[in-house]
């Protein structure tokens, strides 16, 4: 038997404004369903609780391999003990430079141009920069990388299987290339090409599935966080001056901005036995929607959460995730928005709106286009 629809995520009003939907959602139906996201949850109590209990609301969700975003423990465990040295305080720092100077470089050059896209310009190059330098890839994988996550984002929006099989199959072969090339170098893709399990190396489907998950992952977030932020300054100059006055504000000032939009939209969860949620029972094996955005956005856990304010309380902040599944990149992702914010502030003496903005489609957040004055 089907169920009744509650909204539908692929409306124009859901697509183009999607934070006012969620908002909406939040406070009429706050658990709903939809054919196309089966059901989403949308107030932070109700997500909280299925972050911190795996084993009723499994990661299982995918019939592909997701290493380790989609196993449950003990397997996830064994395999989340394996990549989080990769993003160790340690880590972080040692790859710091490399990321401001990635950041400068970029900032200079929109600084140069003064009327930009942002989104084109900066924030996918720079985003598709860092993820190949943290990687150890040559940034000649820049325009193919930028490509082929938006193709890909848009054959998940569409639901078209087939395009999304060309997609993973675009990406093997691009893996299969790099992983050939670094036999012999000390790099990340290196390291984890002599990780082992058991004693057992890594299957190539293992690899590719880690480093899908760090480029699907790292480099749609990160362009569209950089594209938030950006937008946020050139609509609150008062809040951008304050961060040219105290660049120490700069972290503070990212996490508050992200919990008003976050990059990430929703993350799937299935259930092992009948739960409910919001007041709806939902069955066993049913597909659920975790919509970050929404929860961030919570009056119930944020006052006026749709209002930006210094000094709040950002310990509910679930825009890195939560439980055992928290974003493993938290650090390092910190410390790259750090880099461009501080990069951007440096390189310009104003950053302005230079026309309309394009919203970016689900299953992307922010902007497709950001078109801004960069004034030297």
């Amino acid at each position: 038997m089907s169920l009744h629809e509650d909204w539908n995520p692929r409306s124009d009003e859901s697509l183009n404004q999607a934070v006012d939907t969620y908002d909406l959602m939040r406070a009429e139906c706050p658990v709903a369903y939809s054919d196309y996201l089966k059901w989403s949850v949308f107030c932070h109590v109700d997500v909280a609780t299925i972050l911190n209990d795996p084993v009723t609301y499994s990661n299982q969700v995918s019939r592909h391999i997701s290493v380790p975003n989609g196993m449950d423990p003990p397997e996830h465990t064994i395999y989340r003990d394996l990549i989080n040295p990769y993003f160790s305080e340690q880590a972080v720092q040692a790859f710091a430079p490399s990321c401001q100077h990635i950041a400068s470089r970029y900032a200079r050059l929109i600084s140069d141009r003064k009327d930009v896209d942002f989104m084109a310009d900066f924030a996918w190059p720079v985003a598709v920069a860092m993820q190949c330098a943290f990687l150890g890839w040559s940034e000649n994988h820049i325009p193919a990388l930028t490509a082929w996550v938006k193709r890909n984002q848009q054959a998940t929006l569409v639901r078209d299987r087939a395009e999304l099989a060309d997609c993973a199959a675009e990406f093997e072969v691009i893996v299969s290339g790099v992983i050939d090339r670094h036999q012999n170098t000390d790099d990340v893709t290196a390291k984890l090409l002599q990780e082992r399990i058991n004693g057992e190396a890594l299957t190539r489907s293992q690899l590719i599935s880690i480093l899908r998950n760090w480029a699907v992952g790292e480099i749609g977030t990160m362009a569209a966080a950089m594209g938030i932020l950006v937008q946020f300054l050139t609509d609150n100059p008062a809040i951008q001056q304050q961060l040219r006055d105290t660049p120490g504000k700069i972290p503070e000032a990212i996490e508050e901005i992200l919990r008003l939009q976050g990059p990430l939209v929703t993350n799937r969860r299935k259930t092992t036995c009948p739960v409910t949620l919001g007041g709806r029972n939902i069955p066993a094996e049913s597909i659920i929607s975790i919509n970050w955005i929404s929860a961030n956005r919570d009056d119930a856990v944020f006052e006026q959460a749709d209002e930006f304010r210094w000094g709040r309380d950002q310990s509910q902040n679930l825009m890195y995730g939560a439980g055992i599944h928290y974003c493993p990149g938290a650090g390092l992702a910190r410390m790259e928005l750090n880099s461009v914010i501080s990069a951007l502030l440096e390189a310009s003496s104003d950053l302005q709106s230079a026309g309309q903005t394009t919203p970016a489609h689900y299953p992307a957040s922010g902007y497709a286009t950001l078109p801004i004055h960069v004034i030297p």
